[in-house]
């Protein structure tokens, strides 16, 4: 019994696994910027804060962290509404998705600051710069270039962990190759395809997270 396989009929539907690459990437790129954002303020806090809020942080970094990506992103896509809060599929996303990688980042960032010498900030102390200037200018600079890649391999794995939001209905790429699958029933060429498409995008945004964060995050 041969098997024939037919690529034609999923790459025939390439503006549909485009258009899903491209909100794939388009999640990733927000949920970045704003979960590396709450991130180093966690990190922050989780180092050098009160007390009280060093608890809250810790509390909120454990949850996420030893709960599954999904189970969050159903709280937040159909939990939310009981408390009268509805959202969009792709807002719902976005928050779960910034959720998530916020609270791995605040260990990575804090890995990063604790391992700044002490020295270190004596002397920009010692220069009379204030809390924000030693943290901004002195301590998370250094700290990023440290821990950059395994931020960098904690956004790939965000990126990939996207693929579930397709079960909200998110119209990134597993959605879009559940849809053509359903439509063409070419099962093993569609999910082989989306396979190499996540290769790619994996692949491709670890070679610019690399080469952006020493250009424009924390020097040379």
């Amino acid at each position: 019994m041969s098997i024939q396989l037919d690529f034609a009929a999923v790459l025939s539907q390439w503006p549909m696994l485009l258009s899903g690459a491209l909100w794939t990437l388009g999640l990733t790129a927000v949920a970045v910027f704003i979960g590396m954002l709450l991130g180093t303020a966690c990190a922050w806090a989780r180092a050098s804060g009160p007390l009280a809020l060093r608890a809250a942080v810790g509390a909120y970094v454990e949850l996420i962290r030893n709960t599954p990506f999904i189970v969050q992103l159903f709280f937040v896509f159909f939990g939310l509404p009981s408390l009268g809060v509805k959202l969009s599929p792709d807002i719902a996303s976005v928050i779960a998705m910034v959720l998530n990688l916020g609270a791995y980042s605040t260990e990575i960032i804090r890995a990063g600051i604790e391992s700044t010498p002490r020295g270190q900030v004596e002397a920009a102390q010692s220069l009379a710069l204030g809390r924000v200037q030693i943290f901004t200018r002195v301590v998370l600079p250094p700290a990023l270039r440290r821990v950059w890649p395994a931020m960098v391999s904690q956004i790939i794995i965000v990126m990939l962990g996207s693929s579930v939001c397709g079960q909200i209905s998110t119209m990134e790429l597993s959605y879009a190759a559940n849809l053509i699958q359903a439509r063409n029933f070419r099962t093993f060429e569609v999910y082989l395809v989306a396979t190499a498409l996540y290769l790619l995008l994996s692949i491709g945004l670890r070679w610019a997270l690399t080469w952006a964060g020493p250009r424009f995050l924390f020097g040379r």
